[in-house]
This record gives structure tokens, sequence and C-alpha cells, in this order.
């Protein structure tokens, strides 16, 4: 199968693309470069590529593919804050411009990389896919948009999925330092601190991105009438936390290490347990491999291994918003996070 990835440079992309092509598939990718230079250890294998923004795609940027892996996205909550509007641009508007686009093209699947964060507020009791979407920022509202949107658009030819994504942590090339799971774990080798910045009661679903990458291959190989306009949440039911069940997992993990909390520590708004039994009874052959408890032990002997420090994980290299605001400083994207330079890269 010929598949196309957007956001193949990124942190779940740079997972997915060797585990897409050791299943036999030709892979490509299609990326904007934004963090081309965050680079964790060595760089990642490289694939045919388009450098494109998703919102200029074109149909030709498709054509010859069966199936999109759609990726690209500002993928957390601060980065959506800085500029809600370009958020609901890119992650809302411009998903529904590739999927407009590879339906031109005639790209048969596409998997749209949701998240569970579209749930929101729901309290303590799990949820499943019937859920209402309560989202409390413009990162979910903008995944709602794009489920609508991309609904909108599918056919007896074209099949879009949703997976929604529980919350990823987990190494990678392109590591992000502020996710929960790998936040924690790096403050705790640099500072010896378990740096809680909430008061820790908050539930949230966990998912290794080696396991989402791996559902996303499940649902390329499914037949179509599993994956037309369904929607999955991935993850496993028995990997929600409370967040201080993670700190207390970090702390056993890291040695010599203590739980501490902000100044400004206080209730999360997002707060939700997601039951992710739909998925694993779809497609019994998929099993997650990762837990919370193996993946703190990755992200810990990584981080040993590449001799991580504070600078590194507060600096822009793997704190998202910290690298959008040095690439606006510099002139080299505008406020509305397009290049400035025709044809430029970071």
């Amino acid at each position: 199968m010929r598949i196309l990835v957007t956001g193949h440079d990124g942190y779940i992309g740079t997972r997915l693309i060797p585990l897409f092509r050791a299943a036999g598939h030709e892979v490509a990718g299609l990326d904007s470069g934004l963090f081309a230079d965050c680079t964790l250890g060595t760089e990642p294998e490289a694939v045919p590529a388009v450098r494109a923004d998703i919102r200029d795609a074109k149909p030709e940027h498709f054509e010859g593919f069966d199936a999109v892996v759609h990726l690209a996205a500002l993928s957390n909550d601060p980065l959506g804050d800085l500029n809600p509007q370009t958020t609901y641009d890119i992650n809302a508007h411009g998903t529904v411009a590739v999927g407009r686009a590879a339906k031109e093209a005639g790209v048969g699947r596409f998997v749209f990389s949701s998240s569970c964060s579209l749930y929101g507020a729901h309290g303590d009791a799990p949820i499943d896919e019937s859920a209402e979407f309560l989202p409390v920022t413009p990162y979910g509202e903008s995944k709602v948009m794009a489920e609508q949107g991309l609904a909108e658009l599918a056919s007896d030819d074209f099949h879009p999925v949703f997976l929604r994504n529980a919350t990823a942590y987990g190494v990678s090339p392109r590591l992000r330092g502020d996710l929960v799971v790998n936040n924690l774990t790096g403050y705790a080798l640099t500072t010896g601190e378990v740096r809680m910045k909430s008061d820790g009661t908050p539930w949230r679903p966990l998912v290794h991105i080696e396991d989402i990458a791996r559902a996303m291959l499940a649902v390329c190989e499914a037949p179509v009438e599993k994956i037309h306009l369904e929607a999955y949440n991935v993850g496993r039911t028995a990997e929600n936390y409370r967040i201080r069940e993670v700190a207390e997992i970090v702390e056993e993990i890291v040695p010599n290490s203590k739980i501490s909390f902000a100044d400004s520590a206080g209730p999360d708004l997002r707060n939700y347990r997601v039951n992710c039994d739909r998925f694993a009874d779809t497609f019994p052959s998929f099993e997650p491999v990762w837990t919370v408890r193996k993946g703190v032990e990755e992200l810990y002997s990584t981080f040993v291994n590449e001799a991580l420090t504070k600078a590194d994980l507060e600096g822009a290299r793997f704190q998202r918003i910290r690298r959008i605001q040095e690439l606006i400083d510099a002139g080299t994207i505008d406020t509305s996070l397009k290049f400035t330079a025709p044809g430029a890269s970071a």
C-alpha cells in the first residue's frame, strides 16, 4: 500500500514511519518543517516528502496514494491558547482541506489523528465513543470541528476514520517535553522534583506513541467496513490514571526524586476517563504493548543516555510553544505560523 503521512517529521510521525515501512508499505510524507531541528539523539529515517503547509494542500500532493494518515496539527493546549484562530485554521480547516484534496486525488482511506481532548470535562465515570463532546480548550474544539468536516466528505469511495488518541507519551526523535509523562520524567531526572502543575486529581487516559502508530497501521490494513466513518478511542482501558498516580510511578523509577507541587497548582478542567474496548473488540489482533510504567522506564533510560538537562527540557527544542515563539521572534514564520520566505523551512 502507498501511504502518505502528513506531519511525518513530528513527534508521532518519526516513530510511525519505521513501523509502517517494516510492515511492507511504501511511505511518503508531507510536513511544514516547523520542528525539523527539534532532534533527540539521531535524526529520524528520511522518506520522500513534500515540504508544505497543510493549509496549502492540493490534490497533486496526494495522487497515487491508497491512504492518508493525517497527523499534522498544532498539538497541545498552550499552543492553542497562544492563537486560537490559528489552531482552528490548521487543526480544523486545514484538516478538511487535506481531506478534500485527498478525496479529489482518489485516495480511499483517510486516517485522522483525533484526540480524547474533545471529550473535555466529563468527571470520573469512564466514557466511550458515544460520549458528548465537552472540549475545554481550542485544541479540543478544533478536533470536534475536524471530525465534523471530514464526515461531510465521506462517500462510497472515501473512507474517513477517527482515532481519538489518549494523551500521548514516549521517546521520539522529535521529542515533546510538554506532555505530562515526558515532562514529569524529565523534571525528575534533571531537578530531582516530580513537578506537578495541577493538584494531581484529574483523570487522564494515556497511550504510548508506538501504540498509536500500531493502531493507525491496523486501520490502514483493515476492511473498509470497519473504518468508514467510525470513531475509536485509542489506548488501553486499564491505562487511565490520576495525574498524581503518574507522578508516583515516576518517583518510584527515577532515583532520588520527590513529588512537588507548583505554587499555582490547582484543579485541571480536563478530567476524563476513557474506555478503549471498542477498538480492541473490532481489531482483536491489535494489542497495546506499552504501559505508563514501561514508558517512564524508556524515557528515563533515554534521558540518561542523552544527558538531558533542565535547559534542554525547558528550551525551544522540546517545548513546542517556545519553538514557535522562537521562530516568530526570528521572523522565520509569521503569527499565522506560515514561513515568511517562499519554500523556506526552519
